[in-house]
């Protein structure tokens, strides 16, 4: 393909698709390498007034555009899965309760990656350094929430298995800083100014404090000091490879992503970062791959991972206690060797959930879980009517987070309309009935005197739901394996890298945020500096 005649100040050496945990890390490394750098954003720049005050202000907190819903949040229903993901300068981190777990060591000798690097050492400097540069530190105070888990915890002999969840949030060093912005603690004065965690449970739909270390507020915020530029509300539609296997560079071809009647530009770069989530980057090359770069992987699309997660929700008449009160995820109960539980809450005010969830009731088909559910309540109507006039969801509910190591996996192709779809892979699909999350959501609910709820997705279609969607683009020794080698290198074509969670090639079963930017940390080390 020849060159188009492109603005120079449309040029850069690496424009990087995503600003999420891989492409925040993406755009900081190589900008500190010499290379000029442009971060390509679909969603809003949010600043703490920004952002929702509740989940009911649909407007600031659901993302779907083409409504003028311009928020932080993305909902995505494929005939499989369920999947909750995070739009905005800074991806992710926008959304996500700020938990920062390492993995099993099973994770690093497990998947597509097994065996292509001694990942468990390999990786343990990248992610000291994705450590120190999301603020990771120890929650300090402990919800309601927290304290019935660790009440679980008892009852189940796991206590010396419960303990306080490690998270990104700048938490009060002294009594003096309480309520009060102070200058940047992380990063010598580089960083902006920060005020610390009131912990008011809001993190998930946008930390109203200025507490949260999302991406904004560390990698992206260093990066543009060292001259990345950022251009939100833009989505790329099209990259063209120039000359054999793109060694002249690419033309990569944008629109705006809020707007009824978009504009559209052509930009050109010596490189690409692949760095919109499984979700993003995963339909972005498979449209190329139909089209402009066909020499892509056929592998493109496979090892789709839900974290074999479940999330139930625990709703409690009681009034004696505020379960919105806390961060978050305020704590972990690694509940036996495979399974990872979570409670997570959102601040006062934000009961959107409640308005899709049916009482847990688990079984083979439909007509057996609508039967378990109807004899439910039918056998517990009170309890069922007080729950229902709960006026404040946020402070009598608390959602579990189940996660496990345990493999599944899908694959994601193109439908007829362009829109990704979902279908059976190899080994068993993602189960929307877990029942070790059954029986500790059980417990937890006798703890607070509450019920359990699922989502009605799993209810009526036993479609699970996830908040942590992986894979697509799993490392491989050849293309045959992998859609991109251990470096993050996209086979079959020169300058480009996949850095962001649909290069997760095994199943962490924790929260991966912290596994995405330490993994991306390392492919950033594998570039070498710019030349002159």
């Amino acid at each position: 393909m020849a060159a188009p005649d492109i603005d120079p100040d449309c040029e850069y050496d690496y424009i990087v698709v995503g600003s999420g945990f891989g492409g925040s890390v993406s755009a900081l490394r190589l900008a500190e390498k010499g290379y000029k750098v442009l971060v390509v954003e679909k969603g809003k720049w949010f600043k703490p007034e920004d952002f929702a005050r509740s989940t009911w202000n649909l407007r600031r907190w659901i993302w779907l555009p083409a409504l003028k819903l311009t928020g932080i949040m993305r909902l995505s229903f494929f005939r499989h899965v369920s999947v909750l993901s995070g739009v905005g300068v800074g991806g992710g981190s926008l959304v996500y309760a700020a938990t920062l777990p390492v993995p099993k060591s099973e994770f690093f000798h497990s998947g597509n990656w097994a065996g292509l690097n001694d990942w468990e050492n390999v990786l343990k400097p990248h992610y000291a350094t994705a450590y120190r540069m999301l603020g990771a530190a120890d929650n300090p105070q402990f919800g309601p929430g927290d304290r019935a888990l660790e009440r679980v915890a008892a009852r189940i002999g796991r206590s010396a298995e419960f303990h306080a969840a490690k998270v990104g949030i700048f938490f009060a060093r002294q009594t003096e800083e309480i309520g009060r912005e102070v200058d940047d603690p992380f990063f010598a004065g580089a960083g902006p100014r920060r005020s610390p965690c009131q912990h008011c449970g809001a993190c998930m739909s946008g930390c109203p404090h200025n507490a949260k270390n999302s991406l904004d507020k560390n990698y992206l915020h260093l990066a543009q000091q060292k001259g990345a530029g950022i251009l939100a509300e833009t989505r790329v539609d099209d990259i063209r490879p120039l000359g054999e296997a793109g060694k002249q560079g690419y033309v990569v071809h944008v629109q705006d992503s809020t707007r009824w009647w978009p504009r559209r530009r052509i930009l050109r770069a010596r490189g690409i970062v692949f760095s919109a989530g499984a979700l993003g980057t995963v339909k972005l090359l498979l449209k190329l791959r139909q089209a402009s770069m066909p020499a892509i992987s056929a592998r493109l699309g496979r090892g789709i991972r839900t974290n074999n997660e479940c999330l139930i929700a625990v709703t409690t008449p009681q009034t004696s206690e505020d379960f919105s009160q806390g961060i978050a995820i305020g704590s972990v109960l690694h509940a036996d060797p495979d399974s990872h539980l979570e409670p997570v809450r959102y601040g006062a005010g934000s009961g959107t959930w409640r308005l899709g969830m049916l009482p847990m009731a688990y079984g083979r088909n439909v007509f057996v879980r609508l039967g378990r559910m109807l004899r439910e309540l039918l056998c517990h109507p009170l309890a069922y009517l007080r729950i229902a006039s709960v006026r404040h969801w946020a402070k009598h509910s608390q959602i579990l987070l189940f996660m496990q190591h345990l493999d599944s996996s899908l694959r994601f192709r193109l439908n007829a309309l362009g829109g990704l779809a979902s279908e059976l892979d190899v080994g068993p699909p993602p189960a929307a009935h877990i029942a070790r999350a059954e029986a500790l959501a059980r417990l937890y609910a006798e703890e607070v005197g509450g019920k359990p709820f699922t989502l009605f997705t799993e209810q009526l279609l036993n479609i699970p739901s996830t908040a942590h969607i992986l894979g697509g683009a799993v490392m491989g020794a050849d293309p045959e394996s992998g859609v991109i080698d251990r470096a993050g290198r996209l086979f079959g074509y020169e300058n480009a890298l996949v850095c962001d969670g649909s290069m997760i090639s095994a199943n962490p079963g924790v929260n991966p945020s912290l596994s995405i930017a330490a993994i991306s940390e390392y492919i950033m080390a594998q570039v070498p500096p710019r030349s002159g």
